[in-house]
């Protein structure tokens, strides 16, 4: 794949980015808030995933507010991406400087489902109790996801585990954020009908684009009552 400029978007790497239905990849960067549990390391390996996201030409979704989310906005804005941040608050002046688009969503902490099921596919970095949420509402709805070892919280916990008993899709893990990035294009890809290899389909007949938490095939309506 075509690797977009520093700072440019690159219209073939876009293109090439496209999932079925010819929309762009969007994938969600999830970790600590700015706080003294989000570290330098933390942003680092947040910068270098948001950087590594809009070289794939994809979009970055986080949610939209400091610490992992603020630092993978950056990196994906150095490296000319398309950055949307999707906020609990009412008001689009308490997301971070490098978001491009804004959705202030009033939802407090029930948007971790917004930004689980905006989401093609997710990366973690560290994380607390609050990205726990986010990475059990994907796995509800059967969203890949890879997290990045050794980067603490969430992350470590979940690094190559299933979330429960029901085996809906098993948490990947990569050592670095560039193989993060690398390995959910291609289960993202696998799953819409891209180049790689994953385990959702968009649009899958009986399942829908927010299959559940089963062992098989599930409705929607299966997925919002599946429960933790």
């Amino acid at each position: 794949m075509p690797v977009a400029a520093a700072g440019k978007r690159d219209p073939a790497v876009e293109r090439a980015a496209r999932v079925r239905g010819g929309r762009m990849r969007q994938i969600l960067v999830i970790g600590h808030n700015e706080g003294r549990h989000c570290t330098p390391q933390h942003e680092e390996a947040a910068y270098l995933a948001g950087l590594e996201i809009a070289r794939s030409g994809s979009v970055l979704l986080t949610g939209g507010l400091g610490g992992v989310m603020g630092a993978a906005s950056r990196g994906a804005r150095a490296g000319g991406g398309l950055t949307v941040g999707i906020i609990p608050q009412d008001l689009h002046s308490h997301a971070n400087d490098s978001c491009d688009i804004v959705i202030p969503t009033g939802m407090g902490l029930t948007r971790d489902f917004v930004n689980a099921l905006s989401a093609d596919g997710v990366v973690i970095i560290g994380g607390g109790v609050g990205t726990l949420s986010e990475v059990c509402a994907a796995y509800m709805h059967r969203r890949p996801m890879v997290a990045v070892r050794n980067t603490g919280g969430t992350a470590d916990r979940c690094a190559g585990q299933y979330m429960d008993a029901r085996r809906s899709v098993r948490v990947e893990a990569a050592d670095s954020p560039a193989e993060a990035v690398r390995m959910i294009v291609g289960l993202i890809d696998g799953a819409t009908g891209g180049s790689g290899n994953g385990a959702r389909a968009e649009g899958r007949a009986g399942s829908g684009d927010s299959g559940g938490g089963g062992e098989g095939p599930a409705t929607a309506a299966t997925a919002a009552t599946a429960g933790a």
